[in-house]
C-alpha cells in the first residue's frame, strides 16, 4: 500500500478539522497541513492546534501532500480544486468527504485532469459546525464508502481506503451512482422530511399563537438535531444530488398517501403492521452497531 506521510485538509469545519484530529491521535507520524477559505476558521484552526500547520495560500497547502482531502461543502468542490491545482504534486491523490458523488466525481475530474482522484464520503457528523466542533473519534466505528473511477489504480484506492480504516471507520467502496441513491434514502431524504416538519412547526406556531416548541415532544426534538445541520452543506447536497432524492421523496410520498389512506379508513392492522416492520430495523441499526439502545438514545440528563 502506498505510503504516506503528508496529509493536506481542504476546509476545516466539523468533518475536516475531525480528520486533522484523528490523523494525530491515530497516525502521529504523519504530517498534517490545513487550509480553509475562511481567514477566521484558519485563526482558530491555528489556536487549537490540530494541524501542523494551517497554510493561508490553498496551493501552497498541498505542495508536499500525498493525499489532499476537500473538506468542504459539495457546490464548492469545483472552486476548491482549481484553487489548489497549481501546487498539486503529479501524484497526489485527491479525495474528498461529499455526501454525494456522481456530481463530485465529475466535478473534480474536470477541474484536476490528469490527476487520480479517488472520492470518498465518511457517514458520520453531527448537527455543530465549524472547527471547534470536531473530535478524533467521530469516525470510530462509522462507514466510510470509497468511490472509485473505472480503472483507478489498486494502490490508490488502498491508499485512501487504508487511510479511512486507520481512523477507525469500516471502508465499503461503492459505485458512484449507487451511493447516490442509498445516500439520497438513508440520509438526504430525513434530513429534507427534518427541514419540512420543522419549518412547518414554526409556522404553525405563528400562525395560531400556541406552544409547539415549548412544548415540543421527543420525536420533535429529535428532528429539531436534524434540522439543526449546516444550512449551506445540505443546500448543496440537495442541488447535487437532485435525481436521487427527486425519486426516493416520490417514493416516500406514495407510501405517506397510503398510510393516510389508513388512518382515514380506521385500518389499524394495516398502521400495526407498518409500524412492527420499521421497529424492525431499529432493531438490525443497533446490531450492526450503528447506534445504541440506551434510554432517549442516550442521552444524558
Amino acid at each position: 500500500m502506498m505510503a504516506l506521510a503528508h496529509v493536506t485538509i481542504v476546509g476545516l469545519g466539523l468533518i475536516g478539522s475531525s480528520i486533522a484530529r484523528a490523523v494525530q491521535e491515530r497516525l502521529p507520524d504523519v504530517t498534517v497541513t490545513g487550509h480553509d477559505a475562511s481567514s477566521e476558521v484558519r485563526a482558530a484552526a491555528r489556536t487549537l492546534g490540530f494541524c501542523d500547520v494551517v497554510a493561508d495560500d490553498p496551493a501552497a497547502a498541498v505542495a508536499k501532500a500525498d493525499l489532499v482531502i476537500l473538506a468542504v461543502p459539495v457546490g464548492r468542490m469545483a472552486d476548491a480544486a482549481v484553487a489548489i491545482a497549481p501546487g498539486l504534486r503529479a501524484d497526489a491523490i485527491i479525495s474528498d468527504v461529499g455526501s454525494s458523488k456522481r456530481g463530485v466525481a465529475d466535478a473534480l475530474g474536470q477541474a484536476l485532469p490528469g490527476h487520480l482522484v479517488i472520492p470518498a464520503h465518511p457517514v458520520a457528523g453531527t448537527e455543530n459546525s465549524g472547527p471547534a466542533a470536531g473530535f478524533a473519534t467521530l469516525f470510530e466505528g462509522r462507514w466510510c464508502i470509497v468511490t472509485p473511477p473505472a480503472g483507478a489504480p489498486d494502490e490508490g484506492v488502498a491508499a485512501v481506503t487504508g487511510f479511512w480504516q486507520a481512523l477507525g471507520a469500516k471502508v465499503e467502496t461503492m459505485d458512484a451512482a449507487h451511493h447516490d441513491m442509498v445516500l439520497a434514502m438513508t440520509s438526504h431524504l430525513p434530513h429534507l422530511i427534518a427541514y419540512t416538519i420543522v419549518g412547518t412547526a414554526s409556522e404553525f406556531e405563528e400562525v395560531t399563537e400556541s406552544e409547539v416548541i415549548k412544548y415540543s415532544a421527543g420525536g420533535f426534538r429529535d428532528f429539531t438535531r436534524i434540522a439543526a445541520s449546516d444550512p449551506v452543506m445540505w443546500r448543496d447536497v440537495f442541488l447535487a444530488n437532485r435525481d436521487a432524492v427527486l425519486e426516493t421523496l416520490q417514493r416516500f410520498n406514495e407510501d405517506l398517501t397510503v398510510l393516510q389512506q389508513a388512518i382515514r379508513r380506521g385500518d389499524g392492522a394495516k398502521l400495526e403492521d407498518w409500524f412492527t416492520r420499521t421497529r424492525a430495523i431499529r432493531r438490525s441499526i443497533i446490531e450492526q452497531g450503528q447506534d445504541d439502545a440506551a434510554p432517549d438514545f442516550g442521552r444524558k440528563h
